[in-house]
């Protein structure tokens, strides 16, 4: 079993607000990311995919399948958009980093296992001081 991680980038909007709270909770739990003009990111994505080597191809899985599949199914929905506002896949979500590498992973999960590999991990780089990791259920 070998592992094998493309990266790819996007920049995108959001703000982190909970409806059911008032506008001064969110503030005290948000801070900055409530604020209501939205704020962005220039985010990293890492998909790691995991299988065993191809005998006939050498590879675990075509890194170009891996980024068409990545791009069509996530950073052309993702990049220079409003992650509230605009993404599909995150509408009636809470749009944190966490919730968002979820969300990839259900975006990814089904093309990759097409593609003849295992989705292992998706890690989404907010900041440069922080990122999450999500390794499925």
């Amino acid at each position: 079993m070998i592992h094998l991680t493309r990266r790819e980038r996007f920049n995108a909007a959001h703000m982190l607000w909970n409806d059911k709270w008032d506008e001064q909770k969110n503030i005290e739990v948000f801070g900055k990311c409530a604020n209501k003009n939205w704020h962005g990111h220039n985010f990293e994505l890492f998909v790691t995919v995991k299988g065993d080597i191809n005998k006939d191809t050498g590879f675990v899985i075509n890194l170009k399948d891996l980024s068409q599949l990545i791009q069509y199914k996530v950073i052309d929905k993702l990049d220079h958009k409003n992650l509230n506002l605009d993404v599909d896949f995150m509408k009636g979500k809470m749009t944190s980093t966490e919730v968002l590498a979820i969300a990839i992973w259900e975006e990814l999960d089904e093309g990759i296992a097409k593609l003849g590999a295992t989705l292992h991990s998706i890690k989404v780089q907010e900041t440069e001081n922080n990122f999450v990791e999500y390794f499925g259920q």
